[in-house]
């Protein structure tokens, strides 16, 4: 499980065996089964994880009930409620497994040490913000300018795999249609 995030690190940063050793003591292993949730809505968020096996969802329900599905995360991708993690408020997302999940987590407090311990840390975690930033802004952007189609087929190319794992539901709800909808969308 440790090998995982090594290896994600250093796909950015390379880490001697000793900063290694360093990093992973900052870490926590936690398992969740399907449908439990690693994040909860009007609750304190204490940590960010990283997958190292499993599925997930980030989800915001609006006042009618209604619930918008932001993002998926799967293997080597980092998910939580962002805004409530850093300013250690209370969660108006919600982080729920799709699949029984492994994730290695670190909470705040820990984050900052060890950044503040290895400097190359610091880099590492800028461009995994930098890179969600952009991806963010992508999304935004395709919310704003695509088409229905368009946003389904560029999921087809950027994700193949999460088609296959993510009941068409959620696809759809992710995407903003009806699950009719969805099913009418296909190559043209």
């Amino acid at each position: 499980m440790y090998k995982n995030l090594r290896n994600h690190i250093e796909s950015i940063v390379p880490l001697t065996d000793e900063e290694y050793t360093l990093v992973s003591s900052y870490f926590k292993i936690k398992f969740f089964k399907k449908h439990q949730f690693m994040v909860t809505e009007g609750e304190l968020t204490s940590y960010n994880y990283y997958l190292v096996s499993g599925l997930t969802k980030l989800v915001y329900t609006d006042a009618s009930a209604k619930q918008h599905i932001l993002a998926f995360a799967m293997e080597d991708w980092w998910d939580t409620d962002y805004q409530a993690y850093f300013t250690q408020t209370k969660a108006t997302l919600s982080l729920e497994c799709l699949e029984d999940t492994q994730a290695l987590c670190i909470t705040l407090s820990d984050f900052h040490e060890l950044c503040g311990a290895l400097p190359k840390m610091e880099r590492f975690f800028l461009e995994k913000v930098t890179r969600g930033f952009l991806a963010s802004q992508r999304r935004i952007l395709s919310l704003l300018t695509t088409s229905v189609q368009e946003r389904y087929e560029q999921l087809i190319v950027q994700h193949p795999a999460l088609l296959q794992r993510v009941p068409k539901t959620q696809i759809a709800a992710y995407l903003g249609v009806s699950r009719e909808a969805l099913s009418r969308l296909g190559p043209k």
